[in-house]
């Protein structure tokens, strides 16, 4: 069986038990609009839609699990993706019944702590049964998230994520 995660942090000195999880509010580029756009456009815990001078733009909350080397539980970040308007308007449709055999294609819209920029990294979104929020996973690339997703991290490194993303 494998093991709990915990760990003292060097920041506080306080010792956090279990896998760190941290989510963003909103996709940032929803986050980056001016008043009037974010006022007309529509955010909620699981779903954003707005429309700019670029057009309109859907999104969808999602989880994105690290695994970490010898533990149960896995890092887990609370992020958003941009879908096409064809796959918001038939997730949402099917959002009382996903399909769990489906995906959908997603751009990743968050800037996590630690990484190297990772906005627009490729995804696909895998809705899940249950009332479980999709989960997403990353396309093989040299994108050191990426590869901490199909490799997994060390304890020592979800450690150092974890303190940063707490203490930024």
């Amino acid at each position: 069986m494998a093991a709990l995660f915990a760990f003292k942090c060097s920041q506080c000195g306080e010792v956090h038990e279990g896998s760190p999880s941290f989510s963003y509010p909103e996709p940032a580029p929803f986050a980056e609009q001016n008043d009037e756009v974010r006022k007309e456009g529509l955010l909620n815990s699981d779903l954003c839609r707005y429309i700019d001078e670029e057009g309109p733009h859907f999104f969808i909350r999602v989880c994105l699990e690290i695994p970490i080397q010898g533990v149960e539980e896995p890092f887990l970040w609370g992020v958003w993706v941009s879908l096409s308007e064809e796959s918001y308007l038939k997730y949402v449709e099917d959002y009382e019944s996903p399909n769990p055999d489906g995906s959908f294609f997603g751009w990743f819209c968050n800037y996590l702590p630690y990484y190297a920029s990772t906005y627009a990294l490729p995804t696909m979104v895998h809705p899940q049964s249950g009332g479980s929020r999709p989960l997403i996973t990353l396309e093989q690339s040299e994108h050191e998230l990426c590869q901490d997703f199909h490799r997994g991290i060390s304890p020592e490194k979800a450690q150092e994520i974890a303190e940063i993303a707490w203490h930024r």
